[in-house]
């Protein structure tokens, strides 16, 4: 471990606000804007100007923060269009006090000029300190003038009295030791470590020679003095997972255990992952299934109200915006609850608040069916053993909630939901559960062909009944399965069109099946 003390500069608080940024004349927080939906994403007209920047947005990496009984979801606003010469991913917010209802509070921290360190800005965290909160956040600028002297990534803050108005620290830098990569350095997660009695920042980067993924460790006594010690790697990345970089950390303790969240985008095994350790300082333990959803919900983070912890995540969009588009970076800001076992593992399930509104119960009207379906109220039988047996229902809308309990009588064959269903078998998207594989995973059908969308560990078994929770907001589709896993999903073709369920090489049983929309 190393022992270094780092100095930034003049220790002494000198801080400027910044203006480089877009018009932030009408973005104060003073009114804040409904938005619409379960899952939302920032509304257009944020800068009251005509500014390129005045259009619907997407939302970036999530920096859950929780105050006085409000959460705070700052987050990268990814801004549809992003003109040439000028920076980006300037940090916005959500507001809520229970997950469902949203507010937009507009932009909170511009990113900067063409010559300062944030002309673009990247995943941080808050943290209060007296009367005081300090914004932690990434300062990225690539354009080769900037870097002949200056590192790409850089760790920079800003301080709030009251979670609006912010002002950038310029003083202030924190950059990447020797043998680190200084290249890619970013996403800082502060919070005070009780166990510790300290302030801990942990920060994503690389070892230079080996490249090697880390998360790396700094500790404070005040952050309001500007020193921080380097501590070295709280975890490296292992030679069986050789991860190129591990995004947007996050520590914390739930009950006895303690865990660490990072994403990973450029494996095998994209997407959100999580160790468990007796300690903060680990030793870290992977656990059997260690990603809790698919690759479209990434850079996750969590935060707590107090009595439930949350993980913030956000679902990737489509450019062209249909099934066969290019998945992109940002989307629509998805919320789970987080569940613990008694061995530390983790699970997520629908937030209770979210759940709590589907009370009107739609009918299941069903359009067609094929194969050897058996129909007794709101049970469902399909006999797949021969061919696909499959039924569709009424095209869904708006808002809805699909519920179900599902089993199969083996665990060689697959079940699973349709969506996008009007031409199905032809065209269609599925979610498929693969008792053989150890998993769910979703499917694009273009011609019949499945592709291969996104997936998730999970382990069946057969006869045994599972619990599915199906939220459907938008284009937006999250499937729980048995309070320990989800698989959120993009889905173009949904809004509008027929949904089913079917089961192939097995017998299925879909038993109080449901759907139901808002009261």
């Amino acid at each position: 471990m190393l022992a270094t003390v780092v100095a930034f500069g003049l220790l002494a608080c000198s801080c400027s606000k910044e203006s480089t940024g877009p018009d932030t004349s009408n973005t104060s927080g003073a009114n804040l804007n409904k938005v619409a939906g379960i899952y939302p994403a920032p509304p257009s007209g944020w800068t009251g100007t005509t500014n390129p920047y005045n259009t619907t947005g997407w939302v970036g990496d999530i920096m859950p923060y929780y105050d006085n009984g409000k959460f705070h979801l700052f987050f990268l606003h990814d801004a549809q269009t992003k003109p040439a010469g000028q920076g980006f991913h300037a940090i916005h917010k959500f507001e809520s006090t229970n997950l469902l209802d949203f507010s937009y509070g507009g932009e909170m921290i511009p990113y900067g000029s063409t010559t300062q360190p944030d002309f673009a800005i990247g995943t941080g965290s808050t943290v209060k300190v007296g009367d005081t909160y300090y914004m932690y956040y990434t300062g990225h600028n690539g354009i080769s003038e900037f870097l002949m002297s200056n590192p790409r990534e850089s760790v920079l803050y800003a301080t709030s009295k009251d979670l609006k108005t912010w002002i950038k620290n310029t003083t202030f830098k924190l950059t990447a030791p020797p043998e680190y990569y200084n290249f890619d350095f970013r996403d800082p997660h502060v919070f005070f470590n009780s166990e510790k009695n300290e302030y801990w920042m942990l920060i994503s980067t690389q070892t230079v020679h080996s490249r090697k993924a880390v998360v790396l460790l700094y500790t404070s006594a005040n952050p309001a003095t500007n020193n921080w010690t380097l501590k070295g790697p709280l975890y490296t990345t292992t030679e069986e997972e050789r991860y190129l970089m591990m995004e947007c950390a996050d520590v914390f303790k739930m009950g006895n255990f303690w865990y660490m969240f990072f994403s990973e985008n450029w494996s095998s095994n994209k997407g959100t992952h999580y160790r468990i350790a007796d300690s903060s300082e680990g030793p870290w333990r992977k656990p059997a299934h260690d990603m809790l959803d698919g690759e479209f919900f990434y850079a996750a983070k969590t935060e707590t109200d107090g009595a439930k912890r949350y993980l913030f995540g956000w679902t990737a969009r489509r450019l062209p915006e249909n099934d066969n588009g290019n998945k992109e970076w940002a989307g629509n800001m998805v919320a789970h609850e987080l569940t613990q076992a008694a061995d530390g593992t983790l699970g997520v399930k629908v937030p209770g608040t979210v759940a709590a509104i589907f009370k009107n119960n739609l009918p299941l009207q069903v359009q067609k069916s094929a194969g050897a379906v058996t129909v007794n109220a709101n049970t469902y039988q399909l006999n797949g053993s021969g061919a696909e047996a499959f039924y569709t229902f009424t095209p869904v809308n708006g808002t809805r909630k699909i519920q179900a309990k599902l089993k199969a009588d083996n665990n060689t064959g697959t079940t699973g939901f349709i969506f996008n269903a009007n031409n199905y078998p032809e065209q269609g998207y599925k979610i498929v559960f693969e008792p053989q594989r150890g998993r769910v995973a979703a499917y694009n059908l273009t011609g019949g062909n499945p592709v291969e969308v996104t997936r998730v560990p999970f382990e069946f078994k057969a006869n045994t009944e599972y619990t599915i929770d199906i939220v459907l907001d938008g284009t937006i589709c999250v499937v729980y399965i048995d309070g320990k896993a989800a698989l959120s999903n993009r889905i173009y073709g949904m809004p509008g069109r027929q949904w089913g369920i079917f089961g192939h090489a097995t017998q299925a049983e879909f038993s109080s099946l449901q759907i139901s929309s808002p009261d």
